[in-house]
């Protein structure tokens, strides 16, 4: 039997201390970042974490730091949803991106049915996180009264319903974006323009409806004719549009509350011998890389940036972790319109 040398075994802290010539206690100031040692000490440290390829203990430095260098990212939708829908395949893409960018590790929890929840709180009450990033957009979701009571801090995408004192939150501009689009359709000629929306059990679903009504001048009567909720999804844009061409036949422009649907749509209206945009002009939202520019034609769309909103939650949460004092408060980023052939 060999028995395994001491120059093959993982490199201590203490041999770092020893390569380095300062003792253990300098050598671990040096490691978590202390800014009590001087540059001299530093230096050597570091050439020694190098030349002897020394990874740290991470679980024993939460026990000393109470930190696990880790962050929850938590999303309050059904599974299927989560892996078909390309917005939320670039939210996590976004989210691994930024926390590894700030040498966080990500971690996903989904959350849909009630035991979900339950297992979702004793998680992240239970020091496995050291904080959370909440995706949680529609009406009854319990998550935002979780994140109220949770020992750690939390920042949410968007407006989740109830109370909003004391949350922290990163959303668009989805009702500028409303208007941004429909009076884009206004200033082409259009006269008779209507709206697939999303489901009105999320907000922002509710403002872009309530951008498109602004802009248009809608009643509530007109509301009801030239409205249909396509689930954000690109069936259910396909079947809103279909129902919205039956109700309203001389329709010459439709503004779509996401780029998924806004897909389904144009199915719908080529489907319907439609010509895009000599006889019906179409703007999404969201203006998503893999859907936008590779619709038959290309369309028009209200960019959101994601990537964008997720590095603000990111930058909050991480300033959070820092004990920085911040206000909990709403954080409005811009919407723009870009222009391509559908509109």
């Amino acid at each position: 039997m060999s028995v395994q040398s001491h120059s093959s075994a993982r490199p201590t802290l203490e041999d770092v201390a020893a390569k380095a010539g300062v003792s253990r206690a300098t050598a671990s100031r040096v490691l978590n970042a202390s800014p009590r040692v001087s540059p001299e000490a530093h230096e050597a440290v570091t050439a020694a974490v190098v030349e002897l390829g020394y990874q740290p203990n991470q679980a024993a430095r939460a026990l000393v730091t109470r930190r696990t260098g880790a962050v929850a990212v938590v999303f309050s939708e059904p599974e299927p949803k989560i892996f078909d829908d390309p917005h939320f395949a670039w939210l996590i893409r976004s989210a691994a991106r930024s926390l590894a960018d700030a040498d966080v590790q990500m971690v996903l929890l989904l959350v849909h049915s009630p035991e979900d929840m339950a297992r979702a709180e004793r998680f992240l009450a239970g020091g496995h996180v050291d904080g959370a990033l909440m995706f949680a957009p529609h009406k009854g979701d319990q998550l935002p009264a979780v994140a109220r009571k949770l020992p750690l801090p939390v920042v949410c995408a968007g407006r989740p319903w109830g109370p909003l004192r004391g949350l922290h939150l990163v959303d668009h501009d989805n009702e500028g974006g409303g208007v941004l689009a429909t009076e884009h359709l206004i200033s082409l000629g259009r006269k008779r323009i209507v709206s697939v929306t999303g489901p009105l059990d999320e907000h922002s679903a509710m403002d872009r409806l309530a951008g498109w009504r602004s802009a248009v001048g809608a009643s509530d009567d007109e509301v009801a004719l030239s409205t249909e909720d396509g689930g954000f999804s690109r069936e259910g844009g396909k079947r809103a549009m279909a129902a919205l061409l039956a109700r309203v036949p001389d329709l010459d422009a439709v503004f779509v509350a996401s780029d998924l649907m806004a897909a389904g749509a144009l199915d719908a209206l080529r489907e319907a011998g439609k010509r895009v945009p000599e006889e019906v002009a179409v703007v999404g939202f969201d203006d998503h890389p893999m859907i936008a520019p590779h619709t038959s034609p290309p369309l028009t769309s209200v960019r959101q940036d994601t990537s964008d909103q997720v590095k603000h939650m990111v930058t909050h949460l991480l300033r959070l972790l820092r004990g920085e004092p911040i206000r909990a408060r709403r954080e409005v980023l811009p919407t723009v319109l870009v222009r391509r052939a559908s509109a």
